[in-house]
């Protein structure tokens, strides 16, 4: 058939089973959005309040989904409007596909109105970027980019086209295509591999399982599920790889690193075997890597070469897909009785549980509330700061892709964006979004968006009016030197929420959560629920940066050093 370069456009998203792009019209890309508007009973387009909120979004389709979020944008600020969402997304490994428009041809290099080296731009943060300057070649180009996105380890690409290859005045010859299925090309793990670490294993005496993001990308959890349970090894988790193994399951520990349990820090660093599934040993877990599991012997598994010995250096490297590895390698272990440790681990869990202050309205309170109203079903989304670390610690995630955060990036301001994607992916999940005040501020304006579509989530916003984790790192290590995150200043909240359309509570109590969480829901609207909070209140336990991470601390161990 004869198609012009935007019904080219189109039809390859359709081909791909795309439902739905979230993004920004502007001069360059008006043939594409043309096109789309003929399309719009087969693929929604939801129009967010910045280019950045539509790459947030189309981020957190793909992690509610494992498939690709694709957003679009104009030339110019409008693709360097995505250039934070693209990164989040590749900090992640999540699949996303951005396609921008660029000048015409003739008018690149030239400094011309809105013209902007996107692909250039964005060459350290993607997979792969294009730019395609030809009609004939929009097919190839985005199929090629939805492959590549989804293969080996997921991440973003960028299409760039310009405009004149979506003239709607000519047209060139199109074929569709069947989508070729995602392979798993980067296995190259060998039989050998996996006798040598089922060796490891089987002669271990304190093994301890890590979680990574790695094995909810691969949708390993019952692979995962199996493999702990035939070694009876405690597991611990990376933020990323929260769900991956049931946070409500006996051999769980709870997350790792900076602000891990006492009882995964102390147990890894004790243990004589580590088996790492799928996670890439980033400086928030290891702490200090010359001591990180320093008694140990150290089973990596991941799908991407690169990260073998990358941080930390390994004594068995397993490279592949973790469902395909574990299934490789579980026939090879022999169950047995490792009851002391097991006895050892328990005994860290009841010396060291997780705590902090009952008689007012806090974070880890109102976390653990949710996890009551939602009886641990909800899709969590959260912005990045303490309340980020609260809901990792007190939200039991019992499933892969319930909780959708900024791991690697840390991006401020991720979360609403992502909510509308995951609620939009997911119209009947409960999805709450989780934001400090200093987040929330950042990207509020996809509140707007939410309304306008009618997408209801619920935002909760822990409002301590300050930067709390920086805030937190200026009272531990700065002298208590605030400087610029106090944020006493005149923003209401509910008042901002409701001029721009939503339902807004305040909560400054403990027994007034509960039934306003209760209402939010049952209205099925976007509703804001702001809850204050100390301003001094803090995230523990903790290791302070570069330190090992047995030199975990909390409230109590500061109290006792004060008083030497």
């Amino acid at each position: 058939m004869q198609l012009n370069g935007a019904e080219i456009i189109i039809e390859c998203l359709k081909e791909q089973g795309v439902d739905t792009i979230f993004g920004y019209p502007g001069g360059a890309i008006l043939n594409v959005y043309d096109e789309l508007y003929k399309h719009r009973k087969e693929i929604r387009h939801i129009l967010t309040s910045h280019e950045q909120g539509a790459a947030h979004a189309a981020d957190g389709y793909a992690r509610a989904t494992g498939k690709v979020g694709v957003c679009m944008a104009t030339s110019g600020p409008g693709a360097t409007n995505l250039v934070t969402g693209i990164a989040t997304a590749f900090m992640d490994s999540v699949p996303l596909v951005a396609i921008t428009a660029n000048v015409t041809t003739p008018l690149l290099g030239k400094d011309s109105f809105q013209e902007v080296d996107i692909a250039g731009i964005v060459t350290p943060i993607t997979k792969y970027s294009f730019i395609v300057k030809r009609m004939e070649d929009i097919a190839p180009t985005i199929r090629r980019a939805f492959r590549i996105a989804q293969n080996g380890r997921p991440g973003p690409v960028l299409v760039d086209i310009t405009k004149d290859a979506t003239d709607l005045s000519r047209t060139v010859a199109y074929e569709p295509e069947t989508p070729v299925s995602v392979t798993h090309e980067e296995n190259t793990f060998s039989d050998a591999d996996l006798e040598l670490a089922a060796k490891m294993i089987n002669q271990s005496e304190r093994p301890y399982i890590f979680v990574g993001g790695g094995a909810v990308i691969s949708g390993a959890a019952e692979q995962v599920n199996e493999f702990a349970h035939l070694l009876d090894a405690p597991v611990t988790d990376s933020l990323m790889g929260k769900g991956a193994f049931d946070g409500t399951d006996a051999l769980y520990t709870g997350m790792l690193g900076m602000h891990g349990t006492k009882t995964a820090n102390f147990g890894v660093t004790e243990c004589d075997l580590l088996v790492v599934i799928g996670a890439r040993f980033s400086d928030r877990v290891t702490g200090n890597t010359k001591t990180f599991a320093k008694n140990a012997k150290i089973i990596h598994i991941d799908i991407d070469a690169a990260e073998i010995n990358k941080n930390v250096r390994v004594d068995a490297r397993l490279v592949g897909d973790a469902k395909d590895v574990l299934t490789g390698l579980m026939p090879l272990i022999q169950k047995r009785d490792r009851g002391e440790w097991a006895a050892h681990i328990q005994k860290l869990k009841e010396t060291y549980p997780m705590s902090y202050r009952k008689d007012v309205l806090t974070g880890p309170f109102v976390i653990e509330e949710l996890y009551r109203l939602t009886e641990g079903k909800a899709t969590i989304v959260t912005d990045v700061g303490q309340h980020q670390m609260w809901a990792a610690q007190y939200y039991k995630f019992s499933k892969p892709r319930q909780l959708l955060t900024s791991g690697g990036l840390g991006t401020m301001g991720y979360g609403l964006g992502a909510a509308i994607g995951a609620k939009t992916a997911r119209p009947d999940a409960l999805v709450v979004n989780i934001a400090g005040d200093g987040c929330f501020r950042m990207n509020m304006n996809e509140l707007a968006t939410a309304v306008r579509e009618n997408i209801p989530i619920i935002q909760i916003v822990l409002n301590n009016h300050v930067l709390g984790m920086v805030r937190q790192w200026q009272t531990l290590f700065y002298g208590q030197r605030y400087s610029n995150t106090i944020l006493q200043d005149q923003m209401d909240f509910v008042k901002v929420s409701e001029g721009m359309g939503a339902k807004a509570f305040r909560v400054t109590k403990k027994e007034e959560f509960a039934p306003v969480f209760e209402q939010a829901v049952s209205l099925g609207v976007p509703a804001v629920i702001e809850c204050w909070i100390d301003s001094d209140d803090k995230v523990f336990p903790m290791v302070s940066p570069g330190a090992p991470i047995a030199e975990a601390f909390d409230e109590t161990d500061l109290t006792q050093r004060s008083g030497e």
